[in-house]
């Protein structure tokens, strides 16, 4: 009521004022009214603006969080209480790898974190947990320490040099006699082909390529090229190493994904036989076709250097 005689008092007293002076009391007047609309609502804005927990926030105890170790990283756990005195927590540590500072900020509603890129050789790590509510006003610090598991060591292979062979050195337990003898698996020519017995009789599978080195090797990569015409690739394979030429021992072996298409290539990876040999042999287990018999074009064995990477140690 007060607002409505001021307004009318003032209406009174305008006429008196000139055109231009009268504008300026319109401008004033809306003013007026948007301030008392304002006024009337204040109580819910003040409503939307807080809304959240509001009250002091208090941090989870240290009691309730657990960790565990895992390669390369922590998982943080903690139980969440069901009358929980904050909107959300901040979970800091300092990385020892570089001394910065990293923060997490997680809800309520969460109860677990996991902390990654961590070793094990830094020891404890100390977290802090410090829970805030919807105004930013935080509760006091609490500490955690936990420990990371060990990173595994990677381990990487550079093909090196070519292991020069000669037709001498190779062998086989089921040569076909009518042709591709085993002297084409080291001739340079993808054109020409080494072939298992396809005549009869036929020798059922597995079939092997021995070489005999004239030197020890221990690392290495083994390579063939598949014949370029009628196929009968391998589709699975091992290898076996020996100082005697007479005890085997398995070091490598595929069982699938090998390529069938002509003349196609495959690669071993890098093998480590974990001691030097100076015998090896190729054992096609499987054919393609599930054939008793195999042929290939080429065949090459390189050194290879074996990088072993431990970021515990490093």
């Amino acid at each position: 009521m007060l607002l409505y005689v001021s307004f009318h008092h003032a209406l009174v007293n305008a006429r008196a004022l000139n055109t231009h002076n009268m504008k300026i009391f319109k401008y004033l007047f809306a003013a007026a009214i948007a301030c008392a609309a304002f006024a009337s609502c204040d109580d819910n804005f003040t409503n939307i603006e807080e809304a959240g927990y509001l009250a002091q926030p208090k941090t989870i105890d240290a009691s309730s969080v657990t960790s565990e170790a895992l390669p390369g990283a922590i998982k943080l756990r903690w139980t969440v209480p069901a009358d929980s005195s904050f909107s959300y927590m901040k979970i800091s540590y300092v990385n020892p790898a570089n001394q910065q500072k990293v923060t997490n900020v997680v809800s309520i509603y969460t109860d677990s974190l996991l902390i990654t890129n961590t070793l094990k050789r830094y020891g404890d790590y100390t977290f802090t947990f410090q829970a805030f509510n919807d105004k930013g006003d935080a509760g006091q610090p609490v500490e955690v320490k936990a420990q990371s598991g060990a990173v595994p060591p990677t381990i990487s292979y550079e093909k090196e040099d070519e292991v020069k062979l000669s037709a001498d050195q190779l062998s086989t337990d089921d040569q076909e006699p009518s042709e591709g003898p085993i002297k084409n698996l080291v001739d340079g020519n993808s054109n020409t082909f080494f072939h298992t017995r396809w005549s009869s009789p036929q020798k059922p599978m597995p079939q092997y390529v021995q070489i005999d080195f004239k030197e020890a090797h221990q690392v290495f990569m083994l390579y063939y090229q598949n014949r370029n015409g009628s196929q009968r690739p391998p589709a699975a394979f091992e290898i076996q190493v020996s100082n005697d030429g007479q005890s085997w021992e398995k070091v490598f072996e595929v069982s699938s994904g090998l390529p069938t298409a002509k003349s196609s290539e495959y690669t071993t990876p890098g093998i480590d036989a974990g001691k030097s040999f100076t015998h090896l042999r190729f054992v096609v287990t499987r054919e393609a076709s599930n054939s008793s018999f195999f042929c290939l074009a080429e065949m090459k064995i390189y050194n290879a250097k074996k990088i072993v990477y431990d970021p515990e140690n490093d």
